[in-house]
């Protein structure tokens, strides 16, 4: 049950992570003077009581504190499932259908999320990846990395992102249920919760690298 509770808390404050972030890439729409001001905007929290960058520091060690334990969560209760699990157990197609959309979900989905925050982090974060050319510009920085011509990163971001959706829809509602309450009378509610949470992030992660690929915002 800790783990399990580890893993929902650990999951609650990537998602808040995940719609604070949306909600920062959305004002590429505003143009570069706001969204590069938003950007340097962040470095400014708690100063002066904090240096500069100084809560962007301490969320970033919140924040890869939260992923690690999800991670560490997931990987053990998986083992432990799987160990528990007699080889010769049957399962009726239905249990069959689930097992297989959480595996592939949560497991792979998350293997591929976790490629892409490795990949996100060096192309729009610390800018060593940077396909367009470099730039001390969040804004240039993001227009250039999803031009035409670098359809294979926008068609990259886009598959993470879905995966992202997917993981989230599955994540959100273990989660409700960790916490007790997912019982049977609200499980409609719990499930549009779930799947608008997922779709919201999903949507509005993918509209800004789209919009730059078609030429919406340059």
């Amino acid at each position: 049950m800790a783990l399990k509770s580890a893993m929902a808390a650990s999951g609650a404050i990537l998602v808040l992570y995940l719609i604070a972030h949306m909600y920062g890439n959305l004002k590429v729409f505003s143009g570069q003077a706001a969204f590069d001001g938003y950007a340097h905007s962040l470095r400014e929290i708690g100063y002066p009581l904090l240096p500069e960058s100084g809560f962007l520091w301490i969320f970033r060690i919140v924040l890869l504190a939260s992923i690690l334990i999800h991670i560490y969560a997931a990987v053990t209760l998986w083992a432990r499932a799987r160990r528990a699990r007699p080889a010769d157990q049957r399962y009726q197609v239905k249990k069959r259908v689930v097992r297989s959309y959480s595996s592939y979900t949560m497991r792979w989905g998350g293997v591929l999320i976790a490629l892409f925050v490795i990949f996100h982090i060096l192309h729009l974060t610390v800018n060593v990846i940077a396909p367009g050319g470099r730039s001390d510009s969040p804004y240039e920085r993001l227009v250039n990395g999803f031009q035409p011509e670098f359809w294979y990163v926008t068609l990259f971001y886009v598959l993470a992102v879905i995966a992202l959706g997917f993981h989230l829809r599955h994540g959100v509602w273990s989660g409700l249920a960790t916490l007790g309450v997912n019982q049977a009378r609200r499980q409609p509610v719990l499930n549009s919760i779930a799947t608008g949470i997922a779709l919201i992030v999903t949507v509005g992660f993918l509209i800004p690298p789209v919009a730059v690929t078609f030429g919406l915002v340059s």
